[in-house]
């Protein structure tokens, strides 16, 4: 009975340990994964276009002033570092909005440069059309960012 009662404890922590990593799989890890995957939050989504439901009052224009628009530069962008966010225009009137919280370890991301967010910290490097790892270590997208665009404003919707 000695060895039963062994086993069954060795099956009953090994099962309790197994369903423990199972549940924190489905769990959230900040919510990014989560905000990612959200209807219009897709990489390469137009983030920071106004839109006909921005327009028709869908609250663009309601959150903090970041920049004008030519302050930030036609292949380039611009890191708010107190906002957490960076800002970029692939082409001439297309803004996007992104973390400027890098998925490899957390560092903030600190230039753009040549076309890519550059995170200091390992040197990770992220499309400034839509976020993607243009260069590791980071494995994972910046996450996508709301503003709005309005005339020669842009703000954190």
């Amino acid at each position: 009975m000695g060895d039963t009662t062994r086993r069954r404890t060795v099956l009953a922590a090994g099962a309790a340990t197994l369903a423990g990593t199972v549940l924190s799989g489905c769990g959230s890890d900040g919510g990014t994964e989560a905000a990612d995957n959200a209807p219009g939050n897709a990489p390469g989504s137009a983030q920071g276009e106004p839109s006909a439901g921005a327009a028709a009052g869908g609250g663009a224009g309601t959150g903090q002033a970041l920049a004008q628009t030519a302050d930030i530069p036609v292949g380039g962008g611009k890191v708010f570092k107190d906002q957490k966010v960076v800002v970029t225009q692939p082409m001439a009137g297309q803004f996007k909005a992104f973390s400027a919280t890098c998925t490899h370890q957390g560092c903030s991301v600190a230039t753009v440069k040549d076309g890519n967010i550059v995170c200091p910290c390992h040197q990770s490097l992220f499309k400034i059309s839509d976020g993607t790892v243009a260069g590791g270590p980071a494995t994972r997208p910046l996450a996508a960012a709301k503003i709005a665009v309005e005339g020669d404003k842009i703000t954190l919707a």
